[in-house]
């Protein structure tokens, strides 16, 4: 049994770490508020841009003269996984939900005789994956230093992609992220971005007729490397608000927890001390006796 001055240690040092996660706590609820309003504002415009693309997509169809990033390569022989985690841990499994979604995907491809690469953005993936897939990286995205997620930033990771495949280096891209649903609740998510895949809405045929100028081919030459730009953006903001999310409710267990442990080791530091305090009064009442 340990001593009164190693419990009373603890207790102490188990108070200091509930401190600190209780402080967590709050501030993954306030940076949640500004990320989660992010998340949800930015769905409408990815939502209503991808509609279009799905309508010009659909004029096009797999012709000759479709965009590349549309039709893609011809093959799906090499594929590049974009993960996308967070530069910090203590988020509970958000990071490693991701990463194992990803491990998934990789070991199906190389299983299936197809050459994998893997892009990481944040460096809790690149951890993750570094023992299994350290072969397969091609680059990293560090974002460490950044503070609140711009659009400039996604551009900046589109266009380390559109260069790989420009230079022919992947047929299909995939990026992995986390979907925000609540505070309890973000799905980890593989989204095909190269090529390209819309939905065509259910109301295509029945929707008004436009007639583009330029033609559809160009229109969609133009926008789809934004929409590679677009999607990246989307999953950062999602991923934002599900880090924040995650973290808010794994340091509320943390929290809670070491509220639990203070409970018992303040009992069984009761429990001891008077255990020490009968053992004297027995002594001391026994030598009173033997006087």
């Amino acid at each position: 049994m340990p001593n009164l001055k190693d419990l009373k240690n603890r207790i102490a040092s188990v108070k200091s770490t509930r401190k600190i996660t209780k402080a967590m706590q709050m501030v993954a609820a306030a940076k949640l508020r500004r990320a989660q309003e992010s998340a949800e504002q930015s769905r409408p415009y990815t939502e209503r841009f991808n509609a279009v693309m799905g309508q010009l997509a659909a004029s096009v169809g797999n012709s000759d003269s479709a965009p590349k990033l549309l039709s893609g390569t011809g093959s799906d022989q090499v594929h590049l996984l974009i993960v996308m985690t967070a530069e910090r841990g203590l988020c509970g499994g958000f990071n490693g939900n991701i990463a194992k979604l990803a491990r998934v995907k990789a070991q199906r491809l190389i299983a299936a005789g197809k050459t994998v690469k893997i892009l990481t953005v944040g460096k809790k993936g690149r951890d993750s994956l570094k023992r299994d897939f350290s072969d397969k990286f091609v680059h990293h995205v560090d974002m460490s230093d950044i503070k609140r997620v711009a659009y400039t930033d996604a551009q900046a990771v589109a266009k380390e992609v559109l260069a790989r495949f420009d230079a022919g280096e992947f047929d299909v891209a995939t990026i992995f992220y986390a979907k925000f649903v609540n505070v309890v609740t973000q799905n980890p998510t593989a989204q095909q971005i190269i090529p390209a895949a819309f939905e065509a809405p259910e109301d295509a045929g029945a929707s008004t007729v436009y007639d583009y100028e330029p033609d559809e081919e160009a229109i969609l030459a133009d926008l789809l490397p934004r929409g590679v730009a677009t999607q990246i953006f989307a999953a950062l903001l999602e991923n934002g608000a599900s880090e924040q999310g995650a973290r808010m409710s794994a340091m509320d267990n943390a929290t809670r927890n070491a509220g639990e442990m203070i409970d018992k080791l303040t009992i069984e530091f009761n429990r001891s001390r008077q255990a020490v305090i009968t053992n004297e009064l027995i002594e001391i009442i026994s030598g009173a006796e033997a006087l």
